[in-house]
């Protein structure tokens, strides 16, 4: 038997051999478009301007109204780390490894994202591409083969967690694996995060680019920036507000040196958020928020530009993932998508670029930690029963959040997310037929991938004991 380690050679030295034999038409602008990935972090569905929010956020609006604009797009958790594993490896967390989100303690010291899982970073290097990551990491920076460096980016620079001053070095600034400046000041980051990216973009090369800029806005501490506030206004959520103007001015900012550069026309920039919001933003018109596996936590702002490309103005109800940015970076940089695991992303080329408006994806799978807790099909969406036990630490108690609802559950939910995104009206007493073949599709996810005490045949050993408990 060859074990995934030795596939994961074998597959990368075809990746190599793939890229040789493509390399004219790869390397062209036409085949190999310069990608930028703007990752905000616990921003929205209802923060912006462009998905209804009475807050003005011009430059991700403008992003928008001249690119692709999904309202229907799922990340495979609701909190930071587990979203983010997905994203990189177009794998839900259970499947790569990282269903639980790390902190600085003890126990996750050696918890991170795996080795041998392969990421957008890694799989665009066999084609030739630069890649950079700036930002916040929370993969596992300190652990052996999990860190960016590791992971198939050429350089990094970034905060490697969510910012503390409290524990360990969450408030250092690293360039790839040294310091650059401990106990940096938060509200410093954004601009110099900005200004990387920006050199970044300008800089003279002859390779197509992979630019991952992971923001920290609108995660907590909300503190924007000497120069943002007041500038959204005063009152209640008023540095909440400020906090996400700084953030739309960084957009701007890159979208600027994009163009400024020369290049805009062979750029895709992806902009999305990484989970729902926490207590400070907004999901409506959307029920519940991070932390949950309502529509808020999971449906986020995604937006797709790419002048010439992708066609301006497009507004699509069409469900798709995170995980669908893999295979999709794949097909526009001609990188074979892996074979040898299963890549539960989809290959959006032709929904953005306006060749179909059909969903690539038949169904979706909610979890939360390592409890399935709902799945949905098309429109409609079954809520599983679930106790406090089967919840992760982040989930055990409401603490005041009016956006942590359904901890528990004795019976199941049916709604029908095409007339109700609210998750208002429980429909399962009129079709009980959908109910009957979700909870199907259900058991056979959970034999696949697991759940609090089911191991699943493809479920990936996360390493970590007592996984639910945060110590």
């Amino acid at each position: 038997m060859i074990n995934l380690k030795c596939k994961t050679l074998l597959w990368s030295a075809l990746l190599i051999v793939f890229a040789a034999i493509n390399q004219a038409s790869a390397a062209s602008p036409a085949h190999a478009p310069n990608i930028v990935l703007i990752l905000a972090d616990d921003v929205g569905y209802g923060d912006l301007g462009c998905y209804g929010s009475k807050r003005s956020t011009p430059e991700i609006d403008r992003l928008a109204s001249e690119g692709f604009r999904s309202t229907d797009c799922l990340v495979a958790s609701n909190v930071c780390g587990p979203s983010r594993a997905a994203l990189m490896t177009g794998r839900y967390p259970m499947r790569c490894g990282h269903p639980i989100s790390r902190h600085n303690t003890t126990k996750y010291e050696n918890y991170g994202i795996a080795g041998d899982e392969l990421t957008i970073a890694e799989l665009l290097k066999t084609a030739g591409y630069t890649t950079k990551l700036v930002g916040k990491w929370h993969l596992g920076f300190h652990v052996d083969g999990s860190h960016p460096l590791d992971a198939g980016f050429d350089e990094y620079t970034g905060l490697h967690s969510n910012y503390s001053k409290n524990l360990g070095d969450a408030d250092t600034l690293y360039r790839n694996r040294e310091v650059q400046e401990a106990k940096v000041e938060f509200e410093k980051i954004t601009k110099l995060y900005t200004d990387e990216v920006v050199n970044f973009i300008q800089a003279e090369r002859d390779a197509p680019f992979f630019l991952c800029f992971s923001q920290h806005i609108a995660h907590a501490p909300i503190l924007p920036s000497e120069a943002f506030q007041g500038t959204s206004g005063k009152g209640r959520g008023s540095a909440y507000g400020d906090f996400l103007l700084e953030l739309d001015h960084s957009v701007g900012r890159v979208r600027a040196a994009v163009e400024e550069a020369g290049i805009a026309e062979n750029t895709l920039i992806v902009f999305l958020s990484d989970n729902g919001p926490a207590n400070n933003g907004s999901a409506k018109p959307l029920s519940g928020g991070k932390y949950v596996t309502m529509e808020g936590g999971h449906r986020v702002p995604a937006i797709f530009d790419w002048p010439g490309r992708v066609p301006a103005g497009v507004v699509s109800d069409a469900m798709i993932t995170s995980m669908d940015l893999l295979p999709l970076f794949c097909h526009v940089s001609g990188v074979p998508v892996p074979s040898d695991r299963t890549i539960d992303g989809k290959d959006l080329f032709g929904l953005i670029t306006g060749a179909t408006e059909q969903s690539p994806h038949d169904m979706f799978y909610y979890y939360n930690g390592l409890n399935l807790q709902a799945v949905r099909k098309g429109k409609w969406k079954l809520h599983l029963p679930r106790t406090i036990d089967d919840q992760p630490y982040w989930a055990r108690r409401a603490g005041g959040n009016r956006k942590k609802i359904h901890l528990a559950l004795k019976q199941p939910m049916l709604f029908d997310l095409k007339t109700d995104t609210g998750e208002k009206a429980n429909i399962i007493s009129k079709h009980p037929e959908v109910a009957s073949e979700l909870v199907k599709r259900a058991e056979h996810i959970r034999a696949e991938l697991g759940d609090v005490r089911v191991t699943g045949s493809d479920q990936r050993p996360h390493g970590l004991i007592n996984p639910n408990e945060k110590e």
